[in-house]
């Protein structure tokens, strides 16, 4: 069975109804037409963006790789290196980089000139202060490392003089440099990374060196940014010179999809965030803008906890892989913008590999798993095995648009195969409590961007303290635990890409990820009167080049 696409529903005007426009006073006028290709920027303006959530806490290492408090985090810190939507790494507060031969140590040198908001400078000091803690954290704090920063090996970074810094690990790092533009990666004063925990939740005491400073925090509700006029060191590959021309960013939280787009067509703000991917086609139709970029990383799919009942067994797993209709998925929740998972790395990666048969959908050989795990059909249509039902629960994703129809369309797919499925759906604050880190729960629905590839080995294995262990293996796996140390210690990228191949087809071998859709996690709809906005490799919008036409 199918879902109908649901009407697009006519929504002007609601917003004010619903008492959005009240809260939307930041001069937003109608929709303008797009300005011509060469027309010049104009400086001033207030763009206000719509988004569904921001999130549980603004404690730096634990929201900045959040898709909602990520957007606030893009636009008011720097990173020392960007990455574009090809993957390609670029100068930004290093200006250039070194490395020794054996990929252990690595040379950074900074842009001179640099400050924070507060006007100390962003130099040498400050920067070994940024990589201690995103490389360790203080987890006895609650203040978490960043996950996907290569903390293995690490030894440490030393200031040489005031722009230059030496980082060393005790084995082959080639991900260190890539993993620097990592929306993880955020440039803090050392005077904000040096607070507890509970003044580093407090947004307004987070100072970074980014084009915006945060001038006010309504908890739950919207953050304020105004233009830091003596901004002027952006990234090259963005091409800005000098401050940003928008006055004041407004991101403000309105969790229902068309009450976002409805207040965009309305002209009462300038970009939703996540609108429905069955809504984007009539959006595009009616003269709006709609932006999917595609970020590096892990596609959409389900890691499988192999510690708890039913997914202790492979045959199960891999029943899973084979159960699921990734056709009828695109066709019935998404647009074109979305493509089929052929791995469990988005294609865009450069060390992904097609291993669609892997996991391809085989309703007869699914079932032919099933029977061999002993697991019988009942007259009921659910399959029980020594008196227990096959049954798993689903938790969609607050973070994922469309996470529950695609639960929901699962949901029928592996009724049919015998299961008893239940669906409990969360907010974003609950989710965080009740699902994510939770070993007992059996399908997590997870994606993940990265930058370079040498990374993963931290999120797919718990070799070290701190890592992920997406499968709930612990170290039990030696074959996983090879291949994690390889691909995260190579020397020598085309050997990597060699055991990356060897990974991939490992993991769904085993069943350990059940991959779903290529990712479009974040998705943007804008006035034509927006212009200039730019889309990192992490997917996320930087407004330091945007302006207003209209």
């Amino acid at each position: 069975m199918t879902f109908a696409r649901r009407p697009r529903r006519r929504l002007l005007g609601l917003a004010s109804a619903l008492a959005v426009g009240a809260l939307l006073l930041s001069g937003c006028g109608a929709a303008s037409t797009a300005a011509p290709a060469d027309a010049e920027p104009k400086t001033g303006g207030d763009l206000v963006f719509l988004i569904d959530s921001l999130g549980a806490t603004w404690i730096p290492n634990n929201s900045s790789i959040s898709s909602y408090q990520g957007q606030i985090w893009g636009n008011v810190t720097d990173k020392l290196i960007y990455v574009d939507a090809e993957g390609n790494l670029s100068p930004w507060i290093a200006e250039s980089w070194d490395e020794n031969a054996d990929k252990t140590q690595f040379t950074l040198h900074l842009k001179s000139g640099v400050t924070f908001s507060d006007g100390t400078p962003l130099d040498a000091a400050a920067v070994v202060a940024n990589i201690d803690i995103w490389a360790k954290g203080r987890p006895d704090e609650g203040i978490n490392r960043i996950g996907l920063f290569p903390s293995a090996n690490y030894q440490g970074a030393q200031a040489v003089d005031a722009t230059t810094v030496t980082v060393s690990f005790s084995a082959p790092t080639l991900s260190f440099i890539p993993t620097l533009a990592y929306h993880g990666s955020i440039l803090l004063s050392p005077e904000t990374l040096a607070l507890p925990a509970d003044q580093q939740a407090d947004l307004t005491k987070d100072v970074g060196s980014g084009p915006f400073v945060v001038e006010k925090v309504a908890e739950g509700d919207s953050v304020v940014l105004t233009r830091r006029d003596d901004y002027d060191w952006g990234p090259q590959a963005v091409g800005h010179e000098g401050a940003a021309y928008l006055d004041t960013i407004t991101y403000k939280q309105v969790a229902e999809p068309t009450l976002r787009t409805a207040s965009v067509e309305s002209g009462q703000a300038q970009v939703a965030y996540n609108a429905s991917p069955q809504d984007l086609d009539a959006l595009k139709q009616e003269g709006l803008t709609v932006e999917t970029p595609r970020y590096l990383g892990f596609v959409n799919g389900y890691a499988l906890n192999t510690s708890v009942a039913p997914f202790d067994d492979i045959k199960v797993r891999q029943a899973v892989q084979h159960g699921i209709d990734r056709d009828e998925i695109l066709s019935t929740v998404y647009t074109s913008d979305w493509h089929a998972a052929e791995s469990f790395f988005q294609s865009t990666v450069p060390e992904a590999t097609d291993h669609t048969a892997d996991f391809a959908h085989d309703p007869d050989e699914a079932a032919s798993l099933l029977d061999g795990a002993g697991w019988v059909k009942g007259a009921d249509g659910v399959r029980t095995k020594d008196g227990k039902k096959l049954s798993l629960t689903l938790y969609p994703n607050p973070y994922l648009q469309a996470s529950q129809s695609v639960d929901e369309l699962v949901d029928q797919q592996l009724t049919a195969l015998g299961f008893e499925v239940n669906l409990e759906t969360y907010d974003v604050p609950t989710y965080g409590q009740k699902v994510i880190g939770n070993t007992t729960v059996p399908a997590t629905e997870i994606t993940r961007s990265f930058v370079d590839v040498g990374t993963v080995a931290g999120i797919l294995t718990s070799q070290k303290k701190g890592d992920e262990d997406w499968f709930r293996l612990g170290t039990s796996d030696a074959t996983l635990n090879d291949l994690s140390t390889r691909i995260a210690t190579a020397t020598d990228r085309e050997a990597r890409a060699k055991v990356a191949d060897e990974l991939q087809g490992y993991v769904l071998d085993r069943a350990y990820f059940v991959p779903l859709t290529q990712i479009v996690q974040r998705v943007y709809v804008q006035a034509p009167e927006v212009s200039g906005v730019t889309y990192n490799g992490l997917a996320y919008a930087s407004y330091l080049n945007a302006w207003l036409n209209g």
